[in-house]
């Protein structure tokens, strides 16, 4: 069932959420977690070319967002689409603690409540 209204003439056809299979949902909005996260932990550059400065609170959402929807979602995944999201999980949890000027203890840092410990 289409609930979006006609698109307007030579405007690209927005799919229907609901027709859309829950793995590419799932990916997508991990995908994007991901993405602001690494971008709040600094990883990214200004337009300027200098380097961003990192949001370790805003980083620190980001990541234990994604950590709960990547454990939580894994099983249903399967390995073949969890495993590149806990790489990429781990790449940014581990981003978060080199740009901490105090990392936390192992096992308290953001995303390590469903993760464990990131061992760096």
């Amino acid at each position: 069932m289409n609930t979006n209204p006609s698109p307007a003439a030579g405007s690209p056809e927005v799919p229907d959420i609901g027709d859309i299979p829950a793995v590419e949902v799932v990916l997508t909005v991990a995908m994007h977690l991901m993405t602001a996260s690494a971008v709040a932990c600094g990883l990214t550059m200004n337009d300027d070319g200098t380097a961003r400065e990192p949001d370790l609170a805003e980083a620190r959402i980001l990541i234990n967002a994604l950590a709960a929807l990547v454990t939580a979602s894994a099983p249903d995944l399967g390995s073949v689409h969890a495993a590149p999201l806990r790489d990429g999980l781990t790449a940014v949890q581990r981003a978060f603690r080199e740009a901490s000027a105090m990392p936390d203890s192992p096992g308290n840092g953001p995303g390590e409540k469903w993760t464990g410990p990131i061992v760096t």
